[in-house]
């Protein structure tokens, strides 16, 4: 089969590039202890991929008297200042295959829905020219999992929705990207993306390549997101997980 690149590469940031959530599970904490509040894990685990000010008013509704503008403020605040104080947790993978990327000509774009000062300070931990956009949470109108902004990571890079490939670690994340019109790639972390919308499972980037996401692309686009199973990086040979064997 012939295999062609996709226009332009679409990536979520917290769990997909950097090992983010410990950082915002200490900012919440710290939040959530003064108002006498606990989460359980049903709700830790919603949490993930979600909006921030969705995030927020879950937060009020359980106590915090704080407006959501103030609960994103400080907990946006603390998990940068964690960032400053110690060295970035990337995900395995994930550098090393935006750098070919970048290489290889194929844009990127950062789709967040973390503010925008801390989507720019992850990417000036990386190096100058790996993201040609950056989409970020307080620029959206619609968080996710609307598909509004994968759409506009999409217009910003100047190429068609239908045309890019998009990675994601959420539910959450995942069915925007899939509703967008990308091809969406789940890469589990932190919670089960076994009933996600994808158009495929990979345990993780590591050892991934251009030519990998290549031949994903070209075999998966035009084809329906469903639930999938997790298969090895497409690097190692074949590609992905059937995209009509897919798991309940």
């Amino acid at each position: 089969m012939n295999t062609a690149q996709p226009a332009a590469v679409l990536w979520d940031m917290d769990g997909t590039i950097i090992d983010s959530e410990p950082l915002w599970i200490v900012a919440e904490d710290a939040m959530l202890s003064r108002y006498g509040v606990e989460l359980d894990a049903e709700l830790r685990e919603q949490l993930i991929g979600s909006g921030l000010w969705d995030a927020a008013e879950l937060f009020r509704a359980r106590g915090v008297d704080l407006s959501a503008d103030e609960i994103v403020a400080e907990l946006a605040g603390e998990v940068r200042a964690q960032l400053a104080a110690g060295e970035p947790a990337w995900r395995p993978g994930a550098v090393e295959l935006l750098a070919e990327l970048r290489e290889s000509g194929v844009p990127c774009a950062l789709v967040t829905m973390s503010i925008r000062s801390l989507a720019d300070q992850v990417a000036e931990l990386l190096p100058p020219g790996t993201f040609g956009a950056i989409v970020a949470g307080d620029e959206v109108a619609h968080e996710k999992p609307h598909p509004d902004p994968y759409l506009r990571g999409a217009a910003a890079l100047g190429v068609p929705i239908e045309a890019c490939l998009a990675f994601e670690d959420s539910p959450t994340g995942l069915r925007s990207a899939a509703a967008s019109g990308a091809v969406a790639i789940g890469l589990p972390h932190l919670v089960d993306l076994g009933g996600a919308p994808a158009h495929a499972l990979w345990a993780s980037l590591a050892g991934a390549d251009v030519a990998a996401v290549a031949r994903a692309f070209t075999e998966l686009r035009g084809t329906d997101p469903g639930p999938r199973t997790v298969t090895e990086p497409a690097a190692r040979g074949a590609l992905v997980s059937d995209p009509k064997g897919s798991r309940a």
